[in-house]
């Protein structure tokens, strides 16, 4: 091979020699490798003239050195990408991650996918692996090993029971507490047993969910409408929108159920077959078991009601369906004669008082958020009958009393507000107004000694322990009665009812509308620049004209030109039963012991079988049936008026409870956070508080705001 390359320089036919200038002939590009290391000129012969004149052996070796490439095979990508990915890999020793895959790792950190670990799991960074390899090594046409694929996020589920024992368990898990109408349950509680299934979303937004079990009396289908707002523990999400409306759809269908049932089991056979026959035949009882063994069937219509009118209030938000829930209850338990004073041996006679008083307390909740008055009702019970009837009840029978006399005296106070409202709009003479307060008075301060009295030992026995937590719960819920009755009854003595929230709960005029009171003083001269206070207003100060400090003393004075119709004067400072210092010492009294009450009812305690062993449930559930909400708001309205007026009293002027500004700042502050958290609690499941909860918490951060 060698001889073949140096041919042509062999075979060349001689010629004469030219004389040419030193380097004018280019150099040979096949230089030997002697003359090579010496980097001199090689005339390319075998040998070459220089091997030949120093005596070394002259070789050839073809260089490795220039020539054309050969192109490196890459998987097909754009100029672009290729230099992006040579310059990425020069800065950065960890390959690059392509666009495509930040965008699978932005689906896990959607709602209810992600929540409890922060950061990637190990088989997600797994996937990762191999997608880049160094620029020297050849990427495999086809993967070795199949990576596990990413789990799917749970999907959303709504607490349902497979059966009347499951549900009525439940009950006394979530609901008893807050909500007695069953008695003591006759056998021990057990796990909470919600069925484990994923949940299915109706068709259609106006056609009903599909049941997995229908409960088969009417109060576990009322049961199971408040047991399916709770948020099921297997829910990965519970607060998204998906899992919000999915509960939502269930706790109404099985609400329509409970009410079409009791319609269903009030029906005679006669009526649809002979009706000329109805009349001659009363009416059945279902042919099924009981709910509870010492429960009749013929009251589970009845506390399906009550359960149905309590749901319409926190759940719906429909005041109107709460009112006629409740009726409809009292109708049915008077057609029982559950109401006549008899002394009842029997085993279900627990059931039944128990039945009549919460049917008591609902028809007297209604009036209370509406702020309606009883006519028909509440005067035909004085406080003289109550004794005779709850020595019937077996089971924490004072905490019963205390109760009904808590609800008896906040319908009072509540019609107490509507004559006094009705009084001010008329501008008629309020001395039996006042003297009205100061029986009202009289009456919640001596209710409230026999609440703060030590309970009685019943002798309920250890396995009986919930009837001792649901006794002293009872008791938190009466003082929180007691205090917001209180509260009303001087409200405007202490604050002249100006209004502080922007939307309309319960008596509370809301700051759009104007209340009665300042309706009625506006042609009072010292008066009449009062405007609503407003979430945005820090202090009284801050109130376009308004009087000076000392004439809040007496919103209606002896110098006021104001007479009713009929020519009499209004009355004078010294006719008020309290003065504004006793009433605004009762406000705030009342108003952080709502707050500690609230803050000291016992939350439900669910245990649960060995399939949920494995995962995290919430620290807190979340409490049920919160009939008293609008002691809330009172309780609210109170210490946020209280922190403005402490706000806008100047030391030494004024004779008030209000004095050290600092001390009661933080008293407030921790109360109204102690109230924002029960009702945030509530609205985790109860929807219509929601309204309640962004009122209160809007008007805190008003008057606290957050660093």
């Amino acid at each position: 091979m060698e001889d073949d390359r140096r041919q042509p320089t062999i075979d060349k036919p001689s010629i004469t020699k030219v004389t040419r200038k030193k380097f004018a002939k280019p150099p040979v590009k096949v230089a030997c490798l002697s003359c090579r290391a010496s980097r001199i000129r090689c005339d390319g012969k075998d040998p070459c003239s220089c091997c030949a004149l120093k005596g070394k052996e002259c070789s050839y070796l073809p260089s490795k050195r220039g020539g054309p490439r050969k192109k490196r095979v890459e998987p097909p990508s754009s100029v672009g990408d290729a230099m992006q990915s040579r310059l990425w890999a020069t800065v950065h020793p960890i390959p690059r991650i392509d666009e495509e895959i930040f965008t699978q790792v932005d689906d896990l950190a959607v709602p209810g996918a992600g929540l409890k670990h922060l950061d990637f799991p190990v088989d997600v960074q797994s996937m990762f692996e191999g997608l880049f390899v160094p620029p020297q090594q050849q990427a495999p046409a086809h993967p070795t090993a199949a990576h596990p694929p990413v789990p799917a996020p749970e999907p959303p589920r709504v607490r349902l029971y497979g059966s009347e024992q499951d549900i009525l368990n439940a009950y006394y898990i979530y609901i008893h507490y807050y909500f007695p109408i069953f008695p003591p349950p006759h056998v021990p509680i057990t796990v909470d047993r919600p069925l484990n299934t994923p949940t299915k979303a109706p068709v259609t937004p106006t056609s009903d969910p599909v049941l997995p079990y229908r409960p088969k009396s009417p109060v576990t289908l009322a049961i199971s409408a408040v047991l399916a707002l709770i948020p099921h523990q297997r829910d990965p999400n519970s607060f998204s929108p998906e899992s919000v409306l999915l509960r939502r759809a269930y706790a109404h269908a099985f609400a329509r159920e409970a009410v079409a049932s009791i319609e269903a089991e009030s029906d005679l056979q006669e009526s649809g077959t002979s009706p000329s026959e109805a009349l001659a035949h009363n009416s059945t009882v279902p042919a099924r078991l009981m709910v509870h063994p010492l429960t009749p069937i013929d009251l589970e219509g009845i506390l399906a009601l009550l359960v149905l009118s309590i749901y319409e209030y926190t759940q719906r938000g429909n005041l109107i369906k709460m009112r006629h829930r409740a009726g409809q209850a009292y109708i049915m338990a008077m057609n029982l004669s559950l109401h006549a004073i008899t002394r009842d041996d029997s085993p279900f006679a627990e059931a039944r008082r128990r039945a009549w008083w919460m049917t008591f307390y609902c028809v007297c909740q209604g009036s209370i958020v509406g702020t309606v008055i009883l006519e028909y009702f509440y005067p035909h019970y004085p406080m003289t009958l109550l004794e005779e009837q709850f020595e019937l009840i077996l089971y924490c029978s004072q905490a019963w009393s205390i109760l009904i006399q808590a609800q008896q005296a906040l319908v009072a106070a509540t019609q107490y507000i509507i004559d006094f409202n009705q009084a001010l709009r008329a501008k008629t003479n309020l001395a039996v107004i006042f003297e009205r307060m100061g029986k009202l008075t009289a009456w919640t301060s001596s209710i409230l000694a026999q609440a703060d009295a030590p309970l009685q030992d019943s002798g309920v026995p250890a396995s009986q322990d919930i009837e001792s937590v649901t006794a002293q719960s009872i008791r938190y819920i009466s003082r929180i009665k007691l205090c917001s009755a209180r509260i009303k009854t001087h409200r405007f003595r202490a604050f002249l009812d100006i209004p502080i929230f922007i939307k309309k709960h319960c008596d509370l005029t809301c700051a759009s509308i104007g209340s009665p009171s300042m309706e009625s003083t506006s042609s009072v001269p010292e008066f009449q620049d009062i405007r609503p206070l407003v979430c945005c207003t820090n202090n009284f100060n801050q109130l376009q004209g308004a009087p000076p400090i000392n004439q809040l003393e007496s919103p209606i004075s002896s110098s006021s030109p104001i007479s009713d119709t009929s020519g009499s004067q209004w009355i004078p400072e010294d006719s008020f039963p309290f003065s504004n210092y006793t009433s605004t010492s009762i406000c705030l009294e009342a108003a952080l012991s709502i707050a500690q009450m609230f803050d000291s009812l016992p939350y439900p305690r669910p245990t649960y079988d060995k399939e949920y062993s494995s995962l995290e449930f919430p620290s807190i559930v979340p409490r049920t049936m919160p009939s008293f909400a609008c002691c809330a708001m009172q309780s609210s309205y109170a210490m946020l008026m209280l922190y403005y007026k402490s706000r806008a009293i100047t030391p030494g002027t004024v004779d008030s409870p209000l004095s050290d500004i600092d001390q009661l700042s933080e008293e407030l502050q921790h109360g109204l956070e102690c109230v924002i958290g029960a009702v945030r609690n509530y609205s985790m499941a109860f929807e219509a508080l929601g309204g309640m909860r962004d009122e209160i918490e809007g008007a805190f951060l008003t008057a606290f705001p957050q660093e």
